[in-house]
């Protein structure tokens, strides 16, 4: 709630109360508020109240008003400023209004929670593709908001992109790679049940007669991708190779494999494990024909450990293919994100700019030569926010918007003041860009006029500093009526005072900017 306080004049000590919306103040008694002092015109000002602001208008006085010092046509107060009118001042005074907020308990004695738009959700659909999508909507994507509060959108649509990549290269890739892992070690089994085969067949009659020590298992030593192998009876006793002859198993491969020889009944299995460091081990149990039953019984087992050049090989080539995968998919996603970002931030930019043509007269209505609808109730919203500043300033749209004023007259005003100037000038439009600087200001800037002309000055100067220090002072002296305002930035090893005067149109907007170095 605001209120004017009279702290000078005929009736200080008075306070009136502003209601919402319009109030008119004048000597008149039709005035919402009456104001009896000589000099005050009969309807001299309205103070427009809407919500928490308040927008001050002169309603044509003969005498003005003034805004803390200033006089003013149309202006937004706040709370300690001070309206100047004849014999008279007062005081804006905002009074935070005391709530007191009942809440009711509901059946189950709940207290009711405030429920922002982020965790508000609908009820649960009935059919199950919509019922889908609202829980991707309300329940997994509340997540990730979580972690946008944290993080920069950017950064997490890049970390979403690598995590994508990795995924689809794990789900698509690595499946080939164990695939091909499978297929090889189904191979090299094959080649150990065929040396298991061999020792069968070239030991027949030592296999059926039981007397393993008669063995002839000299082939297996000519292999090179077998590292190790033992033959061994039922009972673990070793009977090849002839070194470890009459000795029990040891290996922890062979050991395993007389497990497994205990447990399988089939006589055709072949038992096959990777042992890491680039070994497999296979087994199988040697089978002999037994003339007393006339049945093939088991008569020893084979443990061999292989290390076959190609599963070496393998194994580079699917950690290659992998990696390149992975780099090829790294690099599309980093395409794929340049896209999707430059594409989303388009069209915010496109608003950011007409709104500020809008506020400084040069446009209407915002609109958008992008389809992106979810982006219409948010330029829609806009829009009614830059109609009701019109309104509440009495703006007459239509014929503003028909007449609107260039900046070509006042830069060339500028330009004709920069004409035999003794130190260094910029001239920039009222949009930043660079239209003429002298001799001494290209070389203390490092600009040329003839490569930057047309060009914001953030774009063609090198130091953005520098740039940042131009653009503060060219806003500072727009909104200060187009008084000179002052900075200072080191050029060329020296420091030089930066002034900054603007040249405002018929609509109060800066139109042109005259720059000029002073060494300090």
């Amino acid at each position: 709630m605001y209120k004017l306080v009279v702290v000078g004049g005929k009736l200080r000590g008075e306070e009136f109360e502003l209601q919402e919306g319009e109030n008119s103040l004048g000597r008149s008694e039709d005035c919402d508020i009456h104001f009896p002092v000589n000099g005050v015109s009969k309807k001299h000002m309205m103070i427009t109240v809407t919500g928490d602001v308040a927008y001050l208008q002169d309603m044509g006085s003969s005498n003005g008003t003034f805004l803390n010092g200033k006089i003013a046509k149309r202006a937004t107060v706040k709370n300690k400023d001070k309206i100047a009118l004849p014999d008279s001042i007062l005081q804006v005074v905002y009074v935070e209004e005391k709530k007191v907020i009942i809440k009711k308990k509901a059946a189950d004695d709940e207290e009711d929670e405030d429920i922002d738009f982020m965790s508000e959700a609908p009820p649960i659909p009935e059919p199950l593709p919509a019922k889908l999508i609202w829980a991707f909507k309300y329940k997994l994507m509340p997540v990730f908001h979580g972690i946008n509060e944290e993080y920069e959108w950017r950064s997490l649509f890049g970390i979403l992109l690598v995590l994508l990549s990795i995924i689809t290269i794990t789900l698509t890739i690595y499946p080939v790679i164990t695939t091909s892992r499978n297929t090889l070690l189904k191979e090299i089994a094959e080649r150990g049940a065929h040396y298991a085969e061999e020792i069968a067949r070239t030991n027949a009659r030592a296999l059926e007669s039981k007397n393993l020590d008669q063995l002839n298992t000299a082939f297996m030593n000519n292999i090179k991708d077998v590292t190790s192998f033992d033959l061994f009876d039922l009972d673990g006793r070793i009977v090849r190779p002839l070194v470890r002859m009459n000795s029990y198993i040891e290996d922890t491969h062979s050991i395993k494999v007389r497990e497994w020889a205990e447990r399988t009944k089939s006589e055709d299995s072949v038992y096959k494990r990777r042992l890491g460091e680039g070994e497999i081990g296979i087994g199988k149990k040697i089978m002999a024909f037994n003339p007393k039953t006339g049945t093939t019984d088991p008569v020893g087992i084979i443990a061999i450990r292989f290390n076959p050049a190609s599963l070496a090989v393998e194994a580079q080539e699917s950690t290659k293919s992998f990696l390149e995968a992975l780099m090829t998919s790294f690099l599309v996603a980093i395409i794929f994100f340049s896209i999707i970002y430059y594409l989303t931030i388009k069209p915010l930019e496109e608003m950011k700019y007409q709104i500020e043509e809008a506020l400084r007269g040069k446009r209407r209505n915002l609109e958008s030569r992008f389809l992106f609808s979810e982006m219409d109730t948010l330029r829609g919203s806009v829009n009614s926010v830059l109609q009701r500043i019109r309104e509440l300033q009495n703006e007459e749209v239509d014929s503003e918007f028909a007449e609107m004023e260039s900046d070509e007259g006042y830069v060339g005003t500028l330009k004709e003041f920069m004409m035999g100037a003794p130190s260094g000038v910029l001239i920039l439009d009222s949009e930043k860009n660079l239209q003429a600087l002298n001799t001494e200001a290209e070389d203390l800037t490092g600009i040329r006029e003839s490569s930057a002309q047309g060009m914001n000055i953030s774009d063609v100067s090198r130091e953005k500093g520098f740039a940042g220090t131009i653009i503060e002072l060219c806003d500072n002296s727009a909104n200060n009526g187009g008084t000179n305002q002052e900075g200072e930035y080191e050029l060329q090893g020296t420091n030089y005072a930066i002034h900054v005067a603007s040249l405002l149109g018929s609509d109060n907007f800066a139109k042109a900017f005259y720059i000029t170095f002073v060494k300090a």
